[in-house]
Protein backbone atom coordinates (compact mmCIF):
# COMPACT_ATOMS: atom_id res chain seq x y z
CA UNK A 1 0.00 0.00 0.00
CA UNK A 2 1.12 3.25 -0.82
CA UNK A 3 0.73 6.02 1.70
CA UNK A 4 1.43 9.64 1.33
CA UNK A 5 2.88 12.26 4.13
CA UNK A 6 2.66 15.85 2.53
CA UNK A 7 2.55 17.86 5.95
CA UNK A 8 6.40 16.23 6.20
CA UNK A 9 8.75 18.97 6.52
CA UNK A 10 12.09 17.45 5.06
CA UNK A 11 15.16 17.23 7.38
CA UNK A 12 12.62 18.26 10.55
CA UNK A 13 12.37 15.54 13.49
CA UNK A 14 9.17 14.08 12.67
CA UNK A 15 10.62 13.45 9.06
CA UNK A 16 13.18 11.29 10.18
CA UNK A 17 10.75 10.20 12.83
CA UNK A 18 8.79 8.67 9.65
CA UNK A 19 11.89 7.12 8.33
CA UNK A 20 13.47 5.66 11.08
CA UNK A 21 14.88 1.93 10.68
CA UNK A 22 13.50 2.21 7.21
CA UNK A 23 14.91 1.34 3.36
CA UNK A 24 15.32 5.10 1.54
CA UNK A 25 16.18 5.78 -2.04
CA UNK A 26 18.52 8.33 -1.18
CA UNK A 27 20.70 5.37 0.27
CA UNK A 28 19.75 2.68 -2.29
CA UNK A 29 23.24 3.25 -3.35
CA UNK A 30 24.79 1.57 -0.28
CA UNK A 31 22.79 -2.09 -0.81
CA UNK A 32 22.68 -2.12 -4.61
CA UNK A 33 26.27 -2.47 -6.73
CA UNK A 34 26.40 -0.63 -9.49
CA UNK A 35 27.56 -1.91 -12.77
CA UNK A 36 31.33 -1.15 -14.08
CA UNK A 37 30.36 0.37 -17.28
CA UNK A 38 28.98 3.41 -18.43
CA UNK A 39 24.96 3.79 -18.84
CA UNK A 40 24.06 2.69 -21.79
CA UNK A 41 24.08 5.25 -24.89
CA UNK A 42 24.31 5.50 -28.17
CA UNK A 43 27.06 5.70 -30.27
CA UNK A 44 27.49 8.04 -33.43
CA UNK A 45 26.60 5.40 -35.77
CA UNK A 46 23.40 5.13 -34.57
CA UNK A 47 24.15 1.41 -31.77
CA UNK A 48 24.39 1.08 -28.69
CA UNK A 49 27.00 0.81 -26.08
CA UNK A 50 26.77 -2.44 -24.34
CA UNK A 51 23.82 -2.76 -21.61
CA UNK A 52 25.01 -2.28 -18.11
CA UNK A 53 24.14 -4.89 -15.70
CA UNK A 54 22.97 -4.12 -11.90
CA UNK A 55 24.18 -6.77 -9.07
CA UNK A 56 21.27 -7.02 -7.23
CA UNK A 57 23.37 -7.41 -3.49
CA UNK A 58 26.25 -5.33 -1.92
CA UNK A 59 28.72 -7.45 0.04
CA UNK A 60 30.84 -4.30 1.34
CA UNK A 61 31.69 -2.36 4.77
CA UNK A 62 29.25 0.08 3.50
CA UNK A 63 26.15 -2.11 2.59
CA UNK A 64 26.75 -3.68 6.60
CA UNK A 65 27.10 -0.68 8.21
CA UNK A 66 23.95 0.71 6.90
CA UNK A 67 22.27 -2.91 7.96
CA UNK A 68 23.23 -2.05 11.81
CA UNK A 69 22.60 1.60 11.35
CA UNK A 70 18.84 0.78 10.45
CA UNK A 71 19.38 -2.22 13.03
CA UNK A 72 19.95 0.63 16.19
CA UNK A 73 17.47 2.88 15.07
CA UNK A 74 14.29 0.13 14.68
CA UNK A 75 16.20 -1.01 18.92
CA UNK A 76 15.79 3.00 20.03
CA UNK A 77 13.70 4.84 17.48
CA UNK A 78 16.29 7.39 17.33
CA UNK A 79 17.98 8.89 14.31
CA UNK A 80 21.24 10.18 15.06
CA UNK A 81 21.73 13.79 12.91
CA UNK A 82 24.45 13.98 10.83
CA UNK A 83 27.12 16.51 9.47
CA UNK A 84 25.46 18.61 6.99
CA UNK A 85 28.19 20.31 4.79
CA UNK A 86 28.16 23.78 3.17
CA UNK A 87 27.63 22.00 0.01
CA UNK A 88 24.60 20.47 1.15
CA UNK A 89 23.16 23.63 2.42
CA UNK A 90 23.36 25.30 -0.23
CA UNK A 91 22.47 22.42 -2.53
CA UNK A 92 18.85 22.59 -0.74
CA UNK A 93 18.75 26.57 -1.31
CA UNK A 94 19.37 25.95 -4.93
CA UNK A 95 16.43 23.13 -5.08
CA UNK A 96 14.01 25.28 -3.58
CA UNK A 97 14.84 27.61 -6.61
CA UNK A 98 15.05 25.14 -9.08
CA UNK A 99 11.40 23.30 -8.20
CA UNK A 100 10.23 27.01 -8.32
CA UNK A 101 11.82 27.64 -11.76
CA UNK A 102 10.17 24.04 -12.88
CA UNK A 103 6.81 25.54 -11.77
CA UNK A 104 6.72 28.19 -13.64
CA UNK A 105 8.57 26.94 -16.91
CA UNK A 106 6.54 23.36 -17.17
CA UNK A 107 3.93 22.35 -14.82
CA UNK A 108 3.22 22.81 -11.19
CA UNK A 109 4.61 21.25 -8.06
CA UNK A 110 3.21 19.72 -4.88
CA UNK A 111 5.72 19.38 -2.35
CA UNK A 112 5.23 16.00 -0.67
CA UNK A 113 7.28 15.32 2.52
CA UNK A 114 7.45 11.26 2.41
CA UNK A 115 5.82 8.48 0.90
CA UNK A 116 6.15 4.75 1.45
CA UNK A 117 5.41 1.47 0.00
CA UNK A 118 4.97 -2.02 1.64
CA UNK A 119 4.16 -4.22 -0.95
CA UNK A 120 6.65 -6.12 -0.99
CA UNK A 121 6.25 -7.38 2.77
CA UNK A 122 8.50 -4.79 3.72
CA UNK A 123 8.56 -1.00 3.76
CA UNK A 124 10.48 1.39 1.14
CA UNK A 125 10.53 5.31 1.65
CA UNK A 126 10.87 7.76 -0.82
CA UNK A 127 10.85 12.17 -0.02
CA UNK A 128 10.27 13.24 -3.44
CA UNK A 129 11.20 16.72 -4.52
CA UNK A 130 8.19 17.35 -5.71
CA UNK A 131 4.90 15.56 -7.55
CA UNK A 132 3.52 16.65 -10.69
CA UNK A 133 0.12 15.69 -11.93
CA UNK A 134 -0.74 12.31 -11.27
CA UNK A 135 1.84 10.59 -13.23
CA UNK A 136 5.20 12.39 -12.55
CA UNK A 137 7.77 13.80 -10.01
CA UNK A 138 10.28 15.20 -9.83
CA UNK A 139 14.12 14.98 -8.44
CA UNK A 140 16.26 18.45 -7.85
CA UNK A 141 19.72 18.44 -7.39
CA UNK A 142 21.21 21.80 -6.65
CA UNK A 143 25.39 20.62 -8.08
CA UNK A 144 28.33 21.98 -8.28
CA UNK A 145 29.15 24.34 -11.45
CA UNK A 146 31.55 21.17 -12.67
CA UNK A 147 28.67 18.45 -12.47
CA UNK A 148 26.78 20.79 -14.38
CA UNK A 149 28.98 21.00 -17.42
CA UNK A 150 29.41 17.57 -17.13
CA UNK A 151 25.48 16.63 -17.12
CA UNK A 152 24.87 19.35 -20.24
CA UNK A 153 27.54 17.50 -22.19
CA UNK A 154 27.62 13.56 -21.25
CA UNK A 155 23.46 13.22 -20.41
CA UNK A 156 21.50 16.72 -21.98
CA UNK A 157 21.39 14.78 -25.65
CA UNK A 158 21.49 11.50 -24.78
CA UNK A 159 19.18 11.96 -22.41
CA UNK A 160 20.57 9.97 -19.54
CA UNK A 161 20.61 10.96 -15.89
CA UNK A 162 24.00 10.62 -14.05
CA UNK A 163 24.45 7.29 -12.71
CA UNK A 164 24.77 8.68 -9.13
CA UNK A 165 21.13 9.59 -9.14
CA UNK A 166 19.56 6.25 -10.93
CA UNK A 167 19.50 4.20 -7.86
CA UNK A 168 17.47 6.97 -5.79
CA UNK A 169 15.30 7.67 -9.36
CA UNK A 170 14.34 4.05 -9.80
CA UNK A 171 13.50 3.28 -6.27
CA UNK A 172 11.32 6.66 -6.62
CA UNK A 173 9.71 4.91 -9.39
CA UNK A 174 8.90 1.60 -7.03
CA UNK A 175 7.41 3.36 -4.18
CA UNK A 176 5.15 5.57 -6.08
CA UNK A 177 4.19 4.03 -9.12
CA UNK A 178 4.31 7.18 -11.31
CA UNK A 179 5.37 7.05 -15.06
CA UNK A 180 7.69 9.26 -15.55
CA UNK A 181 10.60 11.36 -13.44
CA UNK A 182 12.15 14.93 -14.31
CA UNK A 183 15.30 15.00 -12.97
CA UNK A 184 16.41 18.76 -12.41
CA UNK A 185 19.85 19.49 -12.19
CA UNK A 186 20.82 23.53 -11.59
CA UNK A 187 23.72 25.37 -10.66
CA UNK A 188 24.81 29.18 -10.56
CA UNK A 189 25.35 30.67 -14.01
CA UNK A 190 23.90 27.80 -16.39
CA UNK A 191 20.72 27.18 -17.04
CA UNK A 192 18.63 24.90 -15.38
CA UNK A 193 19.02 21.31 -17.01
CA UNK A 194 15.67 19.34 -17.12
CA UNK A 195 15.63 15.41 -18.03
CA UNK A 196 12.97 13.20 -18.52
CA UNK A 197 13.58 9.41 -17.16
CA UNK A 198 11.30 6.01 -16.80
CA UNK A 199 11.01 3.31 -14.97
CA UNK A 200 13.69 0.61 -15.84
CA UNK A 201 12.71 -3.13 -14.91
CA UNK A 202 16.16 -4.17 -14.78
CA UNK A 203 17.32 -1.78 -12.54
CA UNK A 204 14.22 -1.78 -10.28
CA UNK A 205 14.28 -5.75 -10.43
CA UNK A 206 17.91 -5.22 -8.55
CA UNK A 207 16.44 -2.42 -6.30
CA UNK A 208 13.45 -5.18 -5.10
CA UNK A 209 16.63 -8.44 -4.92
CA UNK A 210 18.65 -6.58 -3.02
CA UNK A 211 16.42 -4.07 -0.56
CA UNK A 212 14.61 -7.70 0.11
CA UNK A 213 18.15 -9.66 1.13
CA UNK A 214 18.87 -6.62 3.17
Amino acid sequence: MIRYFPNLIQGSDEWHAARCGLLTASEMKLIVSPPPEPETRIKKNGEPYKQREWDPVADNDKCRAHLYELMAQRITGYVEPTYISDDMLRGKEDEVYARDLYAKHYAPVTEMGFVTNDEWGWTLGFSPDGLVGDDGFTECKGRRQKYQAETIVEHVIEGTIPQDYVLQVQTGFLVTKRKWCDFISYAGGFHMVTIRTYPDTKVMDAIIAAAGAF
